[in-house]
């Protein structure tokens, strides 16, 4: 696992956006070889969209070749209602960049056929061969996409039913009302992600430092699903200082001199 610990949230936000960029040009992707990225949502990415829709703007990267996997999506919101996840990553990230929209994939969450749907969507990855990159957030319990803890290491997309802290955490984004967030979501699995060329996961802010902790410094656990990155082969964690405040001193300063190191080389 690559951890970079790095001062504020908009330093972690440009590298991350910037390594998204640079493994996008590596790759030179076609039409008929695209570069697969797999998108979460919530606040933690959206340093990261912003700074990917200045580099599309100014010619640094084209996403006309890069096809995406979102995710979740709540059950029950169509694709347009204000807090869909499919709304979400249109308003902050897919209209402003120059990607096909034939190109986005989501999963529905108005399907009345669950099982079809998860099916479909694993089928749609291996069909373009696969994520390149898949980018997550973590969840204060240490959950990636709404793999909350406990949930199964060899997990593909399927049905969730969220616990009430993950509602009640989400109801900021439904006016306070967690009564209005829907109690099932459908989410990619930990075995899809973990099937992914690598995995990138950001996190900043207090409320991370637990999870960040567990992530790097305890064992492999699937009370924080997060872990199971210690056993990804291309694993990166991006967090700012705050969120790894509870490591230890030696785990940062061993971290940073990699870091370090790597800089002197380049």
């Amino acid at each position: 696992m690559r951890v970079l610990i790095k001062p504020d949230y908009d330093s972690c936000s440009k590298w991350a956006a910037e390594y998204i960029v640079y493994k996008i040009k590596l790759a030179r992707p076609t039409a008929a070889k695209p570069f697969v990225l797999g998108l979460p949502t919530g606040s933690s990415p959206l340093g990261i969209y912003q700074e990917l829709i200045k580099q599309n703007k100014e010619g640094k990267v084209s996403f006309q070749n890069v096809v995406t996997f979102n995710m979740d999506e709540y059950i029950g919101l169509p694709p347009d209602h204000p807090q869909s996840y499919c709304r979400f990553m249109w308003d902050n990230f897919f209209n402003f960049i120059d990607i096909k929209k034939e190109n986005v994939y989501m999963l529905d969450g108005m399907t009345r056929d669950y099982v079809s749907e998860c099916q479909r969507y694993e089928e749609a990855i291996q069909k373009v061969g696969g994520v390149n990159l898949f980018l997550c957030g973590i969840g204060t319990d240490g959950h990636i996409a709404f793999n909350e803890p406990a949930s199964s290491f060899a997990s593909r997309t399927r049905i969730k039913l969220l616990k009430p802290e993950t509602t009640k955490a989400n109801a900021r984004f439904f006016g306070g009302d967690s009564t209005q967030v829907p109690e099932k979501v459908l989410t990619v699995g930990i075995g899809t992600i973990m099937d992914a060329d690598e995995v990138m996961l950001i996190a900043s802010g207090k409320n991370k430092q637990e999870a960040i902790r567990q992530t790097i410094e305890g064992g492999v656990n699937h009370l924080c699903p997060a872990s199971i990155l210690q056993m990804h082969e291309h694993a990166i964690v991006i967090c700012d200082e705050c969120a790894a405040d509870k490591l230890r001193p030696d785990t940062i300063k061993y971290f940073k001199n990699i870091e370090r190191a790597n800089m002197v080389k380049k």
